[in-house]
C-alpha cells in the first residue's frame, strides 16, 4: 500500500492523544518520587515496549539491526541520547508548568527545530520553496508554529491571571520561572528525536526488504529504529534517575521500602499501593511508546516529504494535551479572553494538520501540482 497522506494525518492524530494522555496516570501514583516512577514507566516505555512491537511485528528484526553499519546505529543511539535530555526536562516541563501551558512551549521549540532541520541538511529546502506541494507544506508548518504561539500567549495570560493557590490547586508544584527554563531546554533537545529517524532510515530501508520478502505490512517498517533512538534515551533517563535516587535516598523505594509500616494493615495497604504504581507506570510507559508508535506508521503514508511528519505529530500532542487541559480544569478560572486564545489555538493547530497532509497529498500526485 503506496502514501495516503491523509491516512497519515490519522495516525499522527492518534500518536498524538497517546501522547498527550501519558502523562495522565502519573497523577494517581503515591508514596514516590518523581525519579522513581519517571525510571520505571522508562523501562516500559524506551526498552520492553519497542522490542517487543518490533520483533512481533518485523520477522528478522534482530537479524536486521546486526547487519545494519555501525556508524548507522552509533549516530540514531547518539540522537537517541540527546532525545533523552529532552525527555528528561520535558516531564519536569509538565511538573512545573502542567499539561495545556508545558506541551505548549516545549513543544512550539521542538516542531520549529525537529521539521526543519533534516530538510535543511538534506538539501531539499529549495525544491520545497519553488514547488506548489513544498509551498503548501511550508505554510502548514508556519500556520502551525502561530496556533502554537496562540496557545503559549494563551498559556501566558492564564499565568497572570490565576493566583498561586489556584495555580497549584491543578499542577501542584506550579513553578513559572523554573517550568520556562525546562521548557526552552526540553523544546531543543527533543527535537533529536527527528534526527535519530532521519540518520536511522538504511535501518528502516533493510526493515522494508525484509517486510517485502515475508509479505508483511510495510507500515511496521520504521520500528527497529525506534528501538535504537529509544535506547539512546534510556541511557540518559537512568544515568539521571539513579543520580537522583543516590542524593535523594530514595533508590529502594521501588522495592517498598519507605517509612511508617508499623502494622500488618498498613505492610497489606502499602503492597497495593506498590502493585498500583507499577500498573500505572506501566500504563504510561506503553502510552508513551504508542504514540512513536503510530507516528513511525504515519511517516510511512506521508509520502516523499516526509519530514513534515514532526510538524503533525508536535501538533496532534497539542491539540490533545489542551484538550486534556480543558477536561482537566487547568484553564477554570481564567477570562473569556483567555478561553479565546485557547479556543482559536487549537483551531489553528487543527487546520495546520490538514494544510500539512493537504500539501503531501498534492505530492503524492493525486491532484496535479500544476
Amino acid at each position: 500500500m503506496g502514501p495516503n497522506p491523509f491516512l497519515g494525518v490519522l495516525y499522527h492524530w492518534t500518536g498524538g492523544l497517546a501522547s498527550a494522555s501519558c502523562y495522565l496516570p502519573f497523577r494517581s501514583i503515591s508514596k514516590w518520587s518523581w525519579e522513581t516512577y519517571w525510571l520505571i514507566q522508562g523501562f516500559f516505555s524506551f526498552l520492553l515496549a519497542p522490542i517487543i512491537a518490533a520483533f512481533l511485528l518485523v520477522p528478522q528484526a534482530s537479524a536486521i539491526l546486526h547487519h545494519t553499519p555501525w556508524h548507522t546505529l552509533l549516530l540514531t543511539y547518539f540522537w537517541g541520547l540527546l532525545w533523552g535530555v529532552g525527555g528528561l526536562t520535558f516531564g519536569l516541563t509538565i511538573r512545573y508548568l502542567g499539561i495545556a501551558l508545558g506541551y505548549a512551549i516545549a513543544l512550539g521549540l521542538t516542531t520549529a527545530f525537529g521539521t526543519l532541520m533534516p530538510p535543511l541538511f538534506a538539501g531539499e529546502m529549495p525544491a520545497l520553496l519553488h514547488q506548489r506541494p513544498g509551498q503548501v507544506i511550508l505554510f502548514g508548518i508556519v500556520v502551525c508554529m502561530v496556533g502554537i504561539l496562540l496557545s503559549g500567549v494563551a498559556g501566558y495570560s492564564k499565568e497572570r491571571e490565576l493566583s498561586a493557590a489556584q495555580k497549584q490547586k491543578t499542577v501542584a508544584e506550579f513553578n513559572f520561572p523554573k517550568g520556562i527554563l525546562v521548557a526552552i531546554l526540553a523544546g531543543v533537545m527533543s527535537a533529536c528525536f527527528a534526527y535519530g529517524l532521519a540518520t536511522g532510515k538504511p535501518i528502516g530501508a533493510l526493515a522494508r526488504t525484509d517486510l517485502l520478502a515475508h509479505g508483511r505490512a510495510l507500515e511496521w517498517q520504521n520500528l527497529p529504529i525506534l528501538i535504537v533512538i529509544l535506547l539512546g534515551g534510556l541511557t540518559t533517563n537512568f544515568a539521571w534517575c539513579v543520580v537522583l535516587m543516590v542524593r535523594n535516598g530514595t533508590e529502594l523505594q521501588f522495592l517498598g521500602h519507605t517509612a511508617g509500616l508499623d502494622t500488618v494493615g498498613d505492610a497489606n495497604s502499602h503492597a497495593g499501593t506498590l502493585s498500583l504504581n507499577y500498573s500505572l507506570c506501566a500504563t504510561a510507559g506503553i502510552l508513551w511508546y504508542l504514540q512513536f508508535f503510530f507516528y513511525s506508521i504515519g511517516q510511512t503514508k506521508m509520502g516523499k516529504y516526509d519530514f513534515s511528519s514532526w510538524t503533525l505529530h508536535m501538533a496532534s500532542i497539542i491539540i490533545f494535551s489542551t484538550l486534556w487541559g480543558i477536561y482537566l480544569k487547568e484553564w477554570h478560572g481564567t477570562s473569556i479572553t483567555t478561553k479565546v486564545l485557547v479556543g482559536l489555538g487549537l483551531a489553528v493547530l487543527v487546520l495546520s494538520t490538514l494544510l500539512v497532509g493537504y500539501g503531501n497529498y498534492l505530492n503524492v500526485g493525486f491532484i496535479p501540482a500544476g
